[in-house]
Formats: structure tokens, sequence, C-alpha cells
């Protein structure tokens, strides 16, 4: 025996299709997305620092890092975290100190509160022992000073 489709069944098998046309449609849809928009705004210009595509802090303070601090001896340095630490130097003229820096770049941007210098010193003792100093307050602030001038710099070389 032979069952007729009811008219109720016909709409369901309407609605069943239209469904999977839908989920379907959005899933081919949400592959045109792109990730790095998801909570932006309708502004479509371009970030000020799409440059730095290939690191995760400043371009320009990564750099200028690098070139100011280049007479100490390079430890390690990690762009994405924008970590970078030099190992101990001794300035020939005051062999009996010596220094050793870390950087800290904190944003993506090139503003004076994205950057943070730490520096240890240390000193001989009388048996030739290094032993903790205290480093002046201001060392700390001339050289990252020193560093925003330098990526400055290198903005405005670059059309910034």
């Amino acid at each position: 025996m032979l069952v007729h489709p009811t008219q109720g069944d016909s709409q369901m098998a309407f609605v069943r299709g239209a469904a999977v046309a839908l989920i379907a449609s959005g899933l081919m849809l949400s592959a045109c997305s792109s990730v790095p928009f998801i909570g932006k705004s309708g502004d479509s210009r371009p970030a000020a620092n799409a440059q730095q595509a290939g690191i995760g802090v400043n371009a320009y303070l990564w750099r200028a890092t690098l070139d100011t601090l280049s007479f100490m001896p390079l430890l390690n340095a990690d762009p994405w975290g924008g970590v970078v630490n030099y190992d101990w130097y001794v300035n020939p003229q005051t062999p009996n100190e010596r220094f050793k820096a870390t950087v800290f770049i904190l944003d993506q941007r090139l503003r004076a509160d994205a950057l943070n210098v730490s520096i240890t010193k240390e000193v001989k003792d009388a048996s030739g022992g290094w032993t903790a100093a205290p480093v002046a307050a201001q060392t700390e602030t001339d050289l990252e000073n020193a560093i925003l001038t330098k990526a400055r710099q290198l903005n405005l070389a670059n059309g910034g």
C-alpha cells in the first residue's frame, strides 16, 4: 500500500532542505572571513604597525634596541615576546665594574611607555669576586631615551 505524502510532510522536507542550505551557506561564507579583523570597527585603513608582521613588537623599537646596545654581548632575543637580554659588558676604561641589561618591549606601538630597560651592575671586591652594586637611577632612563630617539629616527627614515 502506498502512502501519499501529506501537506505537513512536504513542508517539513522543505524546512529541512532550507536549514541544510542555510547552514552550508553559512559555513562557506565563514571561510571568507579573516580572524585579524574580528572585533574591529568599520575602519579599513591599515594599522600603523602593519609593516612589522614578522615580529610581535614594534619593529622600530626592536631595531633601535639592537642598534643602541650593540656594544654589549647579546645573550638572547625573543622578537615575539619582546625581550632582549644582554650578557655582562666590561668597559675597558673601567675594568672593575660590569653591566648587564634586559630590555622589554611592551607594545606594538612606538610609544615611550612601550619600553622598559633594566640594568644590573657588579663591581670587583678586594678578593677579585663580583658583587652587586647600585645602578644610578638615571642610567636606565638615559638608555630608554636613547633607544626611543633611535626608534623615532628609524620611523622617520622609513617614511613614518
